[in-house]
């Protein structure tokens, strides 16, 4: 070594600051050579020197024990309500509160990487992916009764009161709700035996009549066509437009009971069946909302609503 050169021993400072370049001088033209990524690379051989990840977790129950785990006195959670995907995530290190100082030499004393994460992805029941996927559109009969046979554990009879549309004290609440509901869209509750009976029987016959008005003041007149539907008896359809189902939002919830509106149209000599979940995002958020309750009272962090920043 003598002959090649002047050199030095280059060994790592006792208690070396992360924060501030390593630089060291070559034999070779004298270059100046830093250092800092050698030395995190070394430091971070047996331990990292942060947290940093994303877990994925599976219930509701697990990130809350993820959040107590890890949370400090800036962890927060973001929920974001979409129907499709729900989810709610949890920062271990997010940002402290204050206003930024961008004056500081040193940085924003309450910056954090918030690098160190926990999501969990609501899951779907099964039941509401099923009734959501039909819901307005359009079935003929086969197709109907197909849906409702194999998901009539999810269909509910109206209980006396619900049936008749009469509010009473001894009551429940939902009962009392399921009422309201059908008094606002002018509908009747059926049952499941009708909605199966007409899924395997149900036959309607066209009747039109015209209808003739005239105006005496100005003589113009006015034809219309007025249609009926009547059964196989000649009786007109008297059918329930409302049924009630309960179901969970997400896998392995509370169940919510919900109005679902019966429709049916004639096109010739087909006749074409809808079932529609008549406000399904108040349901969802009543389910979400109730999740987020839980979630707050375990882990006692504040809960935003939408996404945390990328």
């Amino acid at each position: 070594m003598a002959e090649i050169g002047h050199h030095e021993l280059v060994t790592t400072p006792e208690s070396l600051d992360l924060t501030a370049p390593h630089l060291i001088t070559l034999p070779k033209h004298r270059n100046v050579e830093n250092l800092t990524a050698h030395h995190r690379a070394a430091l971070e051989y047996l331990k990292p020197t942060r947290r940093k990840g994303t877990a994925h977790l599976k219930d509701l129950d697990s990130l809350i024990l993820w959040a107590n785990r890890f949370k400090g006195e800036t962890s927060a959670m973001f929920a974001d309500p979409n129907m499709e995907a729900p989810k709610l995530t949890c920062i271990a290190d997010y940002h402290a509160s204050g206003p930024i100082d961008p004056l500081n030499p040193k940085g924003d004393a309450t910056a954090r990487h918030c690098h160190h994460r926990a999501i969990y992805s609501f899951p779907l029941s099964k039941e509401w992916k099923a009734w959501m996927g039909i819901s307005g559109n359009s079935q003929d009969k086969d197709e109907m009764g197909e849906f409702i046979e194999a998901n009539a554990k999810d269909i509910m009879d109206p209980t006396p009161a619900v049936l008749d549309l009469v509010e009473k004290e001894a009551s429940q609440p939902w009962e009392n709700r399921l009422i309201q509901t059908a008094r606002q869209i002018e509908g009747r509750y059926g049952q499941l035996a009708q909605l199966l009976a007409m899924a395997r029987r149900f036959t309607v016959h066209e009747t039109s009549n015209l209808s003739v008005t005239t105006n005496r003041d100005t003589g113009e007149s006015a034809i219309q066509f007025l249609n009926e539907h009547k059964d196989a008896d000649g009786a007109p359809l008297s059918v329930p437009n409302l049924i009630i189902i309960a179901i969970p939002v997400f896998l392995n919830g509370a169940h919510y009971r919900m109005p679902v509106r019966f429709r049916y149209r004639k096109s010739g000599a087909q006749v074409k069946f809808t079932l529609s979940i008549y406000n399904p995002e108040k349901v969802f958020e009543a389910a979400f909302d109730e999740a987020l309750k839980i979630a707050e009272d375990g882990t006692e962090l504040p809960i935003f609503q939408g996404s945390p920043e990328s």
